[in-house]
């Protein structure tokens, strides 16, 4: 027993280490940060072609970032994942600017992909939980969409109203824009949800 509890406090450190960075980058704002409420946005287009590429915390989604086991959870990450799936509609695309979704990528450790560096499944299982406390505290969802769309013309701006409607936990999206008239940085609000390209 009294090995037991001497253990314990080393079994909890790396997680007081683990929050004392995230609240380290919360202070530096630093722009790779997964930050709550926060998502970042590639959106670039290229004549017919237009390529979105979505990363956000699955906070902001789906409401938490841990494994779906509970029906409720599964049903959450469901809805998020048909959301998702449907860009036209999500990134309200001008009918006018005829856009057909070419290709469609959505990745994260709760659509039951594997965190890239858990490809080894012959590892003990403490490399195993450590891989696994790392995607507790930082779940991303990726989304990656190229259309094209047969008259770019039409798509004088980015409209992410429909992004934050669908997922409220969402309060900004930093968008890296590069379009006919050159690359931007911006932050989308809910306020301030159409940008031009």
């Amino acid at each position: 027993m009294r090995r037991l509890l001497l253990a314990l406090p080393f079994a909890l450190l790396p997680l007081a280490v683990a929050h004392a960075h995230e609240a380290h980058e919360h202070e530096h704002g630093s722009l790779g940060a997964h930050e709550h409420g926060v998502g970042r946005l590639n959106a670039v287009l290229d004549g017919k072609a237009l390529e979105l590429e979505l990363d956000s915390p699955a906070m902001n989604l789906v409401g938490f970032e841990h494994t779906a086991t509970t029906d409720a959870d599964k049903a959450k990450v469901a809805a998020a994942r048909k959301q998702l799936e449907n860009p036209l509609a999500l990134f309200n695309l001008p009918k006018a600017a005829g856009c057909v979704v070419s290709s469609l990528e959505l990745n994260s450790p709760l659509f039951g992909d594997k965190p890239e560096a858990d490809h080894d499944d012959d590892d003990d299982h403490d490399a195993k939980d450590g891989a696994h406390e790392h995607h507790h505290d930082h779940s991303e969802i990726h989304a990656h969409y190229q259309f094209t769309c047969a008259t770019p013309t039409a798509l004088s701006n980015l409209d992410l109203t429909q992004v934050f409607k669908t997922f409220p936990a969402t309060q900004k999206i930093q968008v890296q824009l590069i379009g006919p008239s050159g690359q931007q940085g911006v932050d989308a609000t809910a306020t301030a949800a159409t940008l031009k390209f």
